[in-house]
């Protein structure tokens, strides 16, 4: 079994298109966005798909590459994997690895996701997305 680049590059680029938008919902205040429904139910789904296929390309990278004896408890778990596979830095696993949490109080719709904490995470998701991305597209061209 090998690494499917066709099918990472197909996530990567659904991932950079959500950044892309998720990028021109960043522009509005909280009060804008908090106010508005329809944007912020956008932001959550955005973070949400962005999430889950970083997600379903770590398990995949994981499944090719690991030896098999990876200790996955939770979404979190593949983040890490990653950084010990040497796909990126152990550091930014930390950074990147909470936003799973994130995306099952979004999924799960717990009651007590505010929305301020939404809001703050869409900046920082950019920023760790797009890294993400690229360390992924650097690793797969090697």
């Amino acid at each position: 079994m090998a690494v499917d680049i066709h099918f990472i590059r197909r996530k990567i680029k659904l991932i950079q298109e959500d950044l892309s938008e998720l990028d021109n919902l960043a522009h509005f205040s909280f009060d804008e966005i908090s106010k508005d429904r329809i944007k912020f139910l956008a932001v959550e789904r955005l973070l949400e798909k962005i999430i889950m296929r970083a997600i379903d390309i770590n398990q995949h990278m994981i499944a090719e590459l690991g030896k098999g004896d990876e200790r996955v408890r939770g979404y979190e778990d593949t983040f890490y994997i990653l950084s010990q596979l040497g796909i990126y830095s152990e550091e930014f696993a930390k950074q990147i690895a909470p936003s799973a949490g994130l995306r099952n109080r979004l999924v799960h719709e717990y009651n007590n996701t505010r929305q301020d904490i939404i809001y703050k995470s869409v900046s920082e998701a950019i920023t760790q997305y797009v890294k993400y991305c690229d360390s992924i597209l650097k690793f797969i061209e090697k």
